[in-house]
This record gives structure tokens, C-alpha cells and sequence, in this order.
């Protein structure tokens, strides 16, 4: 079973997070990077990603400026493009909760507006939802669940704005089937609602997959009943339409409760398998990374791990690319982490299975055509910096132990900055043993390496998706680390901040943690915090390039490249750095 920080997944005995059995390591060494070609890299992925019209309306409405929203929202509006719509919406509750001023600005200068109350209606439901928790009921107190019902029953004239200022519209109805989940409204309600936004969308999914797990039996319904209407609407839907995935939610639900492989369970494990298989054919009438494919891509590829179909599964990760959504993972712990572990743990499996001589990793198809235009040829592994206080002389004979091709430059006021290179290594250079044991360039990985026996302190910041992470690291330790979340909803509590402050401060001398709490919790511009961090702790802001494009130093006065090495090599030559037995000098920086 999956425990709830998506450790491990179930079926087949697949562990996403460990290291294979003994007998088998030689195989993983020997193809787990082949496995990756194809895949788009950790930094890369994001869960529910804005395209580029919604998020540079969110941005502005960071800022204050309502106006670029509404503009979105009245033209998914007039094309009627509802599944966009829905997404516009949900993303646009999702900050309004956090980040009032901007929306309470345009409900007031357009009183009346569809697309206003559809957000309004959207973030009525997020805020109870905040209340009660996503936890199962049992976990949730009764004063929790008094304030959520009382949120609900109060959002409900919300939502009849929202459906009466645009009767077409089949969104306001998705937001009631939520509604009627968390009341616990009588079957005749959901049907009502359900018949509703059918009547203004036949074919909706958003719709559609909420009335699934409306149908589900954790909720108000059974498991026959669920996967006969994902099955029925699936039949009824348009010739390759995302409609015909939905029964792949449902097997996501039932997977919740019910081990894999079980003919004889509520539901017969052959109809599992063809809803598969029938998931399987849908996926190949759409183009690598096609955002509408997206939502039954992800459960797609759950329900193979499950299946034991490792091989399967990974063509589907290559298909998805950095398009990870929040549900199945949700189910399992922390989205984003989830599908990586999850897709990890398939590239182990497919490594160890193939034979060690005569075996090869099967080749994968295109690489996402949307993550390919958008995605550098360099890896983004690159969209880290390191700061570490020490000499640059001191840093280049550390990072040796890395085998890594690292890039170093003085910081202005001291200390020197760090990154890998991986633009500067020939093509193919980068499998082998040292990118198996040690990672695949992942920097703050690399800078527990290098740190180890070290005195002075490391900083690593990255860009993650849509996120900022700043670690802490000394002696080969994880001291502190922190994120600076695109949902503001995840915005650190107060103690959290000082407690990470306090970590901060103590590692740079500095006595008063509060100006670095205060830029812990900052929620508008990530990466204007950040520099602020640096700026407090007495370091140098981090180069301009950082988290807008890869390898930023590359540019930077001074830079120099530590060539790559193989991983014996790096530890021979770290050995015999001070000029020991062996009498050598350092290679030359290439």
C-alpha cells in the first residue's frame, strides 16, 4: 500500500523511494539513465500549470490589477471554451482566497459580472474546503466540520449568482455537485445539479469527474454505480474526446480501498485491464505533452504502476512531460512529490528488468512537443545557484569529489557562487555510475557531497516549477530549508518562519532572525524575497540570470569550469588534491 507520503506504491511491490535488491543493482546501474531519455526533468514539472494567458493574469493580479483576469474570463466566456474556463476559474479562487484586495476591486467595479461571481462561487467552496481539510473524516474535529457546513450553507446564494448570470454555462455546476458533497445533499439534488450542467455541456469533464467522485463509495455512492457512469458518459462522448479517460478516474478511486490484481473483487480485475488498455488507445490519438490530455494521462499512469506495467507507465510519464496535475497524487501525499517518487520508482523498475548483456531500455517516442518549446536543451538542473562561504580556490577543490562539471565564480563582497555545467559535457557524458549513486546533477544534492568535512556553509537556492527553494547545508547536512510556494496558501506559520530564521541567522552570525522571517513569509514575488534573505545574511543577491534561464554564471566575470570527471577519478584526485603521495598537481580548469 501507498502510506501517506506517497513512500511506496501498490501493486507489484513497487518502492518509489528505495534502493533495489542486491542481484539487481548491476542492471540499474548499467541502464536507469537510458531510462530517462525522453522524461523532462524534476525542476521542470509542475502541478496544474497555469498556461501562459492565466498565469500572466494571475501575476498581475499579485500586483493588484484585476483587469487581465476578467479579460481571461470574459473570452473563455464568449468562445465557450468551458474546460478552459474551469481552469481559469479554479486558479483564480485558488489566490482570490489569499489575495483579496484585487478581486474585491473588480467585484466592485462590476457589479453583476458572470465571470466575477463564478470566482466568487469557486472560492466560497475553496475556503470551507480550507476549513474542513482534505483528511478523511474521522481525522476531522466537529468543531471543524460546524464551520465547514456553516461556510457551505452560506456560499449557496454564491452559487446561484454564478449559474444565473450565465445559464450556458456548465462550470457554476460543477461547483454545486463540491456544494452537495459537503452538505451531504440528497441524490435528487446531485442528479438535478448533474442534469443542469449536462444540459449546458454534454460532453464537460470537469463536470463529469466531480459527479464521479460524487458516485464514489467513500461518498454517496457504490462502486458499480460509479464506474457505470464514467462508462456511460466515456460511450457517449465524442470519437477521442477527454471524456472517453473518465473511467480512469474511477479506477483511481476504486485503486484507493482495493489491492490490484483481485478478479473476484467488487469489481473483476479484467474490467480494470480494459479500461486500461481503452486509456492506452486514447492516449496515442493525442501528441506528447497535450495539455487536454493531461487530466486522464496522470490517472493513466497510476493505474499501470498498479497493474505492475512499469514499462507502459514510463512511456506515459515521457507523454505527460511536465504536465503534472494534482489528482491522482493528492490521493497519496504531496502532488508534485508523488508523480516524481512515482516516476522514479518506474525508471528503477524498468533499469533492474532489463537484462544486464543482451537487454536494452526500449526507446521512447517524441519528447513532449509543448515541453520541448518551452524547455532548454540544457537541463534545468542548471536553474540552481549555490552560495558558499569560502574561497574560490577552497570550493574548486571540494567540488572535485562531485565528479560533476561545475561552474564556480567569485561573489561580489566574497564567497563564491556555484552551479553545474552540464552544457559544457558532450552528449551522452552524463549516464553512468556517478549519475546512478549520486543523482542526476540535482544541486543541493551534489552540495552535500562537496560540503562534507567542510566548515563554512552552503546555500542552495532553485527554482522549482513554479516554486523557490532555499537550502541550508553544512558538514554534508541539511540544516534548514524553505519554500516560497506559488500557492499562497502554503505560506509558512509565523513560528515555522523563525524557526527557519533563527537556523539562517545562526549559520551567518547574525543576531536579529526577524528581518529574515519577515521575507519567509512573503507570498508576491518569490524572487524578490529571496535576494532579501541573501541581503539580510550579509551575501551577495544571486545572479540576474537565476531562475529566468540556465547556467546563469556562465556569463559571470571570473567563471571558471571544473571539468567532468569519472566518479574513481574524482575521488583519486580529491585524495591527492594537497599534493600527497601521488606529488600531482590539480588538473587544469577546463
Amino acid at each position: 500500500m501507498i502510506d501517506g507520503r506517497g513512500r511506496t506504491a501498490v501493486g507489484k511491490g513497487l518502492v518509489v523511494g528505495g534502493l533495489p535488491g542486491v542481484f539487481t543493482l548491476p542492471r540499474m546501474v548499467r541502464h536507469f539513465a537510458a531510462t530517462g531519455e525522453g522524461l523532462q526533468p524534476d525542476a521542470a514539472v509542475e502541478v496544474d500549470a497555469p498556461d501562459a494567458a492565466l498565469r500572466a493574469a494571475l501575476d498581475a493580479a499579485r500586483s493588484g490589477a484585476w483587469e487581465p483576469a476578467a479579460e481571461l474570463m470574459a473570452r473563455t466566456r464568449a468562445d465557450r471554451d468551458w474546460e478552459e474556463r474551469g481552469r481559469c476559474s479554479a486558479g483564480l479562487a485558488e489566490l482570490a482566497l489569499h489575495h483579496t484586495g484585487w478581486f474585491e476591486e473588480w467585484r466592485e467595479a462590476r457589479p453583476g459580472d458572470p465571470d466575477a461571481a463564478l470566482v466568487a462561487a469557486e472560492s466560497a467552496i475553496d475556503r470551507a474546503w480550507e476549513i474542513r481539510t482534505a483528511a478523511r473524516a474521522r481525522h476531522v474535529s466537529r468543531e471543524q466540520f460546524q464551520a465547514f457546513h456553516a461556510v457551505l450553507r452560506d456560499a449557496e446564494p454564491v452559487l446561484r449568482a454564478a449559474a444565473d448570470l450565465n445559464p450556458g454555462d456548465p462550470v457554476p455546476w460543477r461547483v454545486f455537485i463540491a456544494h452537495a458533497m459537503g452538505l451531504g445533499a440528497p441524490r435528487d439534488v446531485f442528479e438535478a445539479y448533474l442534469d443542469r450542467g449536462r444540459a449546458a455541456d454534454p460532453h464537460h469533464v470537469g463536470l463529469h469527474a466531480r459527479a464521479v467522485q460524487y458516485l464514489a463509495q467513500k461518498w454517496y455512492g457504490s462502486h458499480a454505480e460509479m464506474f457505470a457512469f464514467a462508462e456511460s458518459a466515456a460511450a457517449a462522448a465524442p470519437e477521442g474526446s477527454p471524456l472517453r479517460g473518465l473511467p480512469l478516474h474511477a479506477v483511481t478511486e476504486y485503486a484507493l480501498e482495493h489491492e490490484a490484481g483481485v478478479e473476484q473483487g467488487p469489481v473483476p480485475w479484467s474490467r480494470i485491464e480494459a479500461i486500461v488498455e481503452a486509456g492506452l488507445e486514447l492516449s496515442g490519438g493525442y501528441e506528447p505533452g497535450d495539455r487536454r490530455a493531461a487530466g486522464f494521462r496522470n490517472h493513466l499512469a497510476l493505474a499501470l504502476i498498479r497493474s505492475g506495467r512499469e514499462a507502459d507507465a514510463l512511456d506515459v510519464f515521457r507523454l505527460i512531460g511536465t504536465d503534472a496535475r494534482m489528482f491522482p497524487w493528492a490521493y497519496l501525499g504531496d502532488s508534485r512529490e508523488v508523480f516524481l517518487q512515482m516516476r522514479q520508482g518506474v525508471r528503477v523498475h524498468v533499469a533492474r528488468r532489463t537484462p544486464y548483456f543482451r537487454g536494452s531500455v526500449p526507446a521512447p517516442g517524441r519528447a513532449p512537443a509543448s515541453a520541448a518549446a518551452e524547455t532548454p536543451a540544457v537541463l534545468p538542473a542548471a536553474l540552481a545557484v549555490a552560495h558558499v562561504r569560502a574561497s574560490l580556490s577552497d570550493v574548486r577543490e571540494a567540488v572535485l569529489i562531485t565528479g560533476t562539471a561545475m561552474r564556480l565564480a567569485p561573489a561580489p563582497g566574497g564567497g563564491t557562487f556555484v552551479e553545474t555545467a552540464p552544457s559544457t559535457e558532450p552528449p551522452g557524458r552524463r549516464k553512468g555510475l556517478r549519475s546512478t549513486l549520486l543523482g542526476e546533477g540535482e544541486l543541493a544534492r551534489l552540495a552535500t557531497t562537496f560540503s562534507r568535512g567542510e566548515t563554512w556553509p552552503v546555500l542552495v537556492a532553485a527554482k522549482e516549477g513554479a516554486d523557490y527553494t532555499l537550502r541550508l547545508l553544512r558538514d554534508g547536512r541539511l540544516v534548514t530549508a524553505h519554500v516560497w510556494w506559488a500557492d499562497p496558501a502554503e505560506m509558512p506559520t509565523q513560528q515555522e518562519a523563525a524557526e527557519r530564521a533563527t537556523a539562517l541567522a545562526a549559520a551567518y552570525g547574525k543576531d536579529d532572525h526577524r528581518p529574515l522571517a519577515a521575507a519567509l513569509r512573503g507570498t508576491a514575488d518569490a524572487r524578490r524575497h529571496l535576494d532579501e534573505v541573501m541581503t539580510a545574511l550579509g551575501l551577495p543577491v544571486l545572479p540576474a540570470g537565476f531562475g529566468h534561464r540556465p547556467e546563469p554564471l556562465a556569463e559571470a566575470r571570473g567563471a571558471q569550469v571544473v571539468e567532468r570527471r569519472s566518479l574513481l577519478r574524482a575521488i583519486k584526485e580529491t585524495l591527492s588534491s594537497d599534493g600527497g603521495a601521488s606529488g600531482g598537481e590539480l588538473p587544469p580548469l577546463s
